[in-house]
């Protein structure tokens, strides 16, 4: 198979070694010819030592006093001897995370930072600084007292880039306010399996939308113009490339077998938007596609990225990466054989994280020729010129005073507004908006903790910590009760509890006779469902289906003969097939962040109109996982199906209902006939036709009428958030160019072909024509 050839040719070059040659300075999209000619004369002037410590990584908790590496003694205090040897011995160029894995203050971050970049300074004869990482996921979320947002699945939700943009900008803000300059974020994997324990990372399965999504918060990390050296910007690193998200088992950092047409038509172009769009750094999966893990391919890192897209910032591993490729991966029979395949391939940067072992290997790997110096010397230009743009040779670090704004009212209101535009209304049997002056029973796992509503790398890797940061903030149940005219109606009993100090999935059963005594009292019955924090491998499981503790409640709560509303707090779209009929209502609040219970409140109360769209197909069962741009054989009829047809999940993709009801009209396109080079002017008319404001994702669906390789039923080429007053009417209007209607061919080269395309809108269609086939690349021109 073509695809299998080319990733054993390229694990063959990668321990051959040599890339290609960078690309020469007059190329470059985002650099200055002044921070090129120092960057040139720097590396020049180094040692191989030096070199190679700017392309090592390590965490903080080794720089510490402390027992072992992985841990340190509160309070912190930075080791003598071990910042000797990293900063004098290796010359160490970046250094990450927290230590302790907890949040810290922002007047801790700026005292930790200051010394460290102080130290490194003044024992580096260059005077390079380090460059400081730290996972700012949804907000600056390792900082105490910053504004933390929905995770990026609800971003994904509000179907609003200029929201997500907004919420970048104070991501950006209040994580310079604490020294840190670098996030690994955003993460521009598909979320295609719901399986998968990172899914909520994601901004969902859709190329287009991730691409907009993506596109918007680099934006705001970085600036519209990527100046950032401006102490309100940083730098942006996408992950995971590439195919991280669509493992065979559904399981985190395990195998993918993916063709090379499916990974450019889906995985690569999110992050050929953040490439565009000015991204400094990217972050390698840490799995491994057909065989060859992505660390090591030279295709991929080299050949893809760097040329292919015109990468121009540096690549860095994912945690311990390299060293898995001789002790997970099995690819490399020593360690040192593993940085030597990782560096080949085009890595610049080893996330090591605990020892110095990684700068040793490779500077006898270069004095033995193994890795030639032009592979480092690309590596430390690359490392160097992201160094000089952050403007850190010129401002190492920052001061919280300097900083007015963190943790302002205006920036709370907007994680607010966020919140409220990600939830999304899946069923309403006319039971909501509820008024205020019911008696609700408010019940489940998610109802009463601040863990679930945040998720994992909040205040700590697995989230485990939202309670003690965030407990001033309301759950779903504070909440309620808060906007409830006598609060006294308002009662909680959760009747299945998470077990906080256990696994993310462990529960307790409380007293459920009680619970349905308390239900039998109540008025309506809010059911607050879903799942513990957790990421990555501790989060992988073994059945999507809702927990079967959680299930009875659901069947309880039912028996009662009260109305139920379910509120979904989840990473991934836990199966509810079994129960959703006894619901009258269903709300999906995904991973709202601190302010998720006062939008859930707000919804369900109708002082919000909600306007939340699916960024995933909602499955109906474990075994039926497809996305939405399944194949035309993926939909054939068969009997007994609810739908008619095979594909049968229990929410589309792009779904989500509101207060409000809209009505489309008067789809038009510009012209009936097309060319490749041209753009499709497209317009819609909108119309709230109720007696109440709402927002509306307006999206525009293609349909590939015929195509030398099987179309997918529809794909999505445009979408926009408009708001309507009560009566009004917008005429919507958007453009697609004629290249978005390609597909990725067995020949690498993106393809259109002269034929009939469907446009689709609400329940409306148009029909367009291409006069002429065109084949083109993503070559950087």
């Amino acid at each position: 198979m073509k695809w299998k050839a080319t990733l054993l040719w390229a694990t063959l070059l990668a321990v051959a070694g040599g890339c290609s040659a960078p690309k020469t300075k007059s190329h470059l999209r985002h650099s200055t010819p002044e921070i090129e000619a120092k960057v040139e004369k720097m590396v020049k002037s180094m040692t191989l030592e030096e070199k190679v410590g700017q392309m090592t990584q390590v965490t903080l908790d080794i720089l510490l006093e402390g027992e072992k590496p992985e841990t340190s003694f509160e309070p912190p205090r930075l080791d003598k001897n071990a910042m000797r040897e990293a900063f004098e011995k290796y010359y160490i160029g970046s250094v990450l995370n927290t230590t302790n894995n907890r949040a810290r203050s922002p007047q801790w971050w700026n005292l930790m930072v200051k010394d460290i970049q102080d130290y490194a300074i003044k024992n580096n004869r260059l005077g390079i600084p380090i460059i400081y990482g730290v996972d700012m996921i949804h907000g600056a979320s390792y900082v105490a007292g910053a504004t933390l947002f929905p995770q990026q699945i609800g971003m994904a939700a509000t179907w609003n880039p200029e929201l997500i943009r907004q919420g970048a900008e104070v991501t950006a803000y209040e994580s310079r306010a604490s020294s840190i300059g670098w996030t690994f974020s955003p993460v521009l994997d598909l979320g295609v399996d719901p399986r998968w324990p990172r899914q909520w990372e994601t901004f969902g399965e859709d190329p287009y939308l991730a691409s907009s999504m993506g596109k918007a918060l680099i934006r705001g990390l970085q600036g519209d113009d990527n100046q950032v050296s401006n102490p309100n910007r940083m730098a942006a690193c996408l992950k995971h490339y590439l195919g991280y998200s669509h493992t065979l088992s559904g399981k985190d950092r395990s195998p993918a077998w993916i063709p090379e047409n499916k990974l450019r038509e889906y995985h690569l172009p999110a992050f050929k938007a953040g490439v565009e769009a000015g991204a400094l750094t990217v972050m390698v999966n840490s799995g491994e596609i057909n065989g060859v893990p992505v660390h090591i391919n030279k295709y991929l890192l080299n050949d893809v990225l760097k040329e292919e897209l015109g990468f121009e910032g540096f690549i860095v591993s994912d945690w311990s990466d390299i060293e898995y490729l001789h002790t997970r991966h099995k690819v490399a029979a020593t360690q040192k054989e593993a940085v030597k395949l990782a560096i080949n391939a085009g890595l610049d940067m080893s996330m090591v994280p605990y020892n110095f072992r990684f700068a040793d290997y490779l500077i006898e790997l270069v004095n033995e020729g193994e890795v030639p110096m032009s592979r480092i010397d690309d590596a430390v230009t690359r490392i160097l010129r992201v160094k000089y743009l952050l403007g850190l040779f010129e401002k190492p670090y920052t001061q919280l005073e300097d900083y007015p704004d963190f943790g302002s009212t205006a920036f709370e209101n907007l994680a607010i507004r966020t919140a409220q535009e990600s939830v999304t209304l899946l069923k309403n049997d006319g039971l909501l908006p509820l008024s205020n002056n019911l008696r609700l029973l408010v019940a489940g796992p998610t109802a009463n903790s601040m863990r679930p509503l945040n998720g994992g790398w909040s205040y700590s890797w697995q989230g485990e910590l939202a309670d003690e940061f965030a407990g001033d903030y309301n759950t779903v149940y504070e909440a309620l009760r808060a906007r409830a005219k006598n609060p006294e109606m308002v009662e909680l009993f959760e009747g299945v509890s998470f077990k906080f100090d256990g696994k993310y999935d462990e529960e307790i059963v409380g007293n459920l006779s009680e619970f349905s005594r308390r239900a039998a009292k109540a008025n309506a019955i809010v059911l607050c469902l879903g799942e513990n924090s957790y990421t990555e491998k501790p989060g992988d499981l073994e059945d999507l289906y809702l927990s079967d503790n959680q299930q009875q409640l659901a069947k309880l709560a039912a028996a009662s003969g009260k109305p139920v509303i379910f509120v979904m707090v989840q990473g991934r779209p836990r199966v509810i097939s079994k129960i959703e009929p006894l619901a009258k209502a269903v709300l999906n609040a995904y991973l709202p962040g601190n302010y998720g219970g006062e939008a859930i409140a707000q919804i369900i109360y109708g002082e919000i109109n909600p306007s939340g769209k699916l960024p995933y197909t909602y499955p109906r069962f474990p075994n039926s996982l497809e996305p939405y741009y399944i194949k035309h054989a993926e939909q054939l009829e068969i009997a007994g199906s609810p739908t008619g047809t095979q594909y049968n999940p229990q929410y589309h993709f792009g779904y989500g209902l509101s207060y409000s009801n809209f009505e489309y009209s008067e789809l038009s396109t510009d012209k009936t006939t097309y060319e490749p080079e041209d753009v499709i002017k497209l317009s819609v008319r909108v119309t709230n036709t109720s007696a109440l404001a709402g927002k509306e994702v307006v999206q525009v669906f293609s349909a590939d009428h015929y195509a030398s390789l099987t179309p997918s039923v529809k794909r999505l080429r445009a979408f926009e958030k408009v708001s309507l007053m009560p009566g009004e009417s917008k005429l919507v209007q958007l453009e697609i160019p004629v290249k978005a209607l390609a597909f990725a061919a067995e020949d690498r080269m993106w393809t259109l072909e002269k034929g009939s395309f469907s446009l689709m809108c609400g329940k409306l269609s148009t029909d367009i024509q291409l006069n002429t086939d065109k084949k083109f690349s993503n070559k950087i021109q």
